[in-house]
């Protein structure tokens, strides 16, 4: 007896020099304590090894990158200012810098997140980064004058190659690579890239009133447990830090912007999800961009109270009196003109979008930056 209270002793002093403690306290008498952990290091948990702390890193990485690439975008734009301005309904100018700087900063988190396998880093990157590239030259190059895959499948009908028709393609393209990379039967390969490009597609639908796209994001990331999962951690963290840019109708993702967003999203489900829940998702967003050729989300949104709460969350309140005429650069491309004498009290016309970089999504609604945000939407509803 006195010999294990000694052997005890010992043990406890042994530990407490070290800076640890045993993990048990005193063994039981006559229960082997052989097979137990010893002791837990006091002062040695590893940090930034578990997935909640690798999700974190990834997150402010993303968020951190989003804000400085807008910063230096905006400070010198490429081709100029007027090259990504575009002019909202209030007679103010937005730029679609915020969607290169939030495909930045999702791509390169992911360059850099801890322990993220090199394939699904590879697949990740390829996929937001050729969104972003196809999405931001339809928001350049684009016209506008077609919308939503049937307006584009009946331009290639006519002979005439749109933009979108070339984005869609690419994207699908890109997302097929990402899919290969990500390995799989070839089963897993199809889901996979469906829902990089679907995903990738989707998101751009919902980028018609300010801030709706990043909550949309933010809510996809949610359920992909952010946290733990690095590639919604990277979209998740991107789309915050801009969010406020977006909310304040400074900014706008466009289709780069959200493009980048949502397929960097269908990557990270690809890379994380079992296939029956990859088969549930990508039927739900195959369902919903079919419903967005014949439904507008956003009459859905404002027949919706608690959809309608959200979407208004942190906007802007409506413009009172009269429309101001457009000024700056862009001014003339997606502005409102002023309510005619047929048109409800407040109301403006409809106005059709020229540029391709406004709020276009692809469902055929009237853009944000060619409608009224925060007036009433009703009436510019196609």
């Amino acid at each position: 007896m006195s010999g294990t209270r000694g052997r005890t002793i010992r043990r406890l002093l042994s530990s407490h020099r070290r800076g640890s403690l045993p993990s048990r306290g005193l063994p039981s008498r006559g229960l082997p304590s052989r097979g137990l952990p010893s002791r837990i290091p006091i002062g040695r948990i590893p940090i930034g090894r578990g997935p909640l702390s690798r999700g974190l890193i990834t997150s402010l990485a993303a968020a951190g990158t989003a804000r400085a690439a807008y910063a230096l975008l905006t400070a010198r734009p490429p081709g100029g200012e007027k090259t990504w301005t575009r002019t909202n309904h209030r007679g103010e100018p937005v730029t679609l810098l915020e969607g290169p700087a939030a495909a930045a900063g999702a791509v390169a988190a992911l360059a850099v997140s801890p322990g993220v396998p090199a394939r699904a880093r590879a697949a990740a990157a390829l996929a937001g980064a050729g969104a972003a590239g196809f999405g931001a030259y339809d928001d350049l190059a684009g016209s506008g004058d077609r919308r939503g895959f049937r307006g584009h499948l009946s331009a290639l009908r006519e002979g005439q190659l749109t933009t979108g028709a070339v984005k869609i393609g690419g994207i699908g393209a890109t997302g097929a690579a990402a899919a290969a990379m990500l390995g799989g039967s070839p089963a897993d390969v199809a889901i996979n890239a469906g829902l990089v490009a679907g995903s990738a597609n989707l998101l751009n639908l919902f980028d018609l009133r300010p801030g709706r796209a990043i909550k949309v994001a933010l809510a996809a990331a949610a359920v992909l447990r952010a946290p733990v999962v690095p590639g919604a951690a990277a979209a998740a963290g991107s789309a915050a830090a801009l969010l406020g840019e977006d909310l304040g109708e400074r900014a706008m993702l466009g289709d780069a912007g959200a493009n980048a967003l949502g397929a960097v999203l269908g990557a990270a489900a690809a890379a994380s999800l079992p296939r029956g829940v990859r088969l549930t998702a990508l039927a739900g967003i195959t369902g919903l961009t079919a419903a967005s050729e014949i439904v507008s989300f956003t009459k859905v949104i404002e027949r919706t109270a608690p959809l309608r709460w959200l979407d208004m969350l942190g906007r802007r309140p409506s413009a009172a009196g009269p429309v101001r005429p457009a000024t700056g650069p862009g001014a003339g491309r997606g502005t409102q003109p002023p309510a005619g004498p047929g048109d409800p009290a407040g109301s403006a016309a409809p106005a059709v979008a020229t540029g391709s970089g406004s709020r276009s999504g692809t469902n055929g609604e009237v853009p944000a930056s060619a409608g009224a945000v925060g007036m009433p939407r009703s009436s510019i509803e196609t």
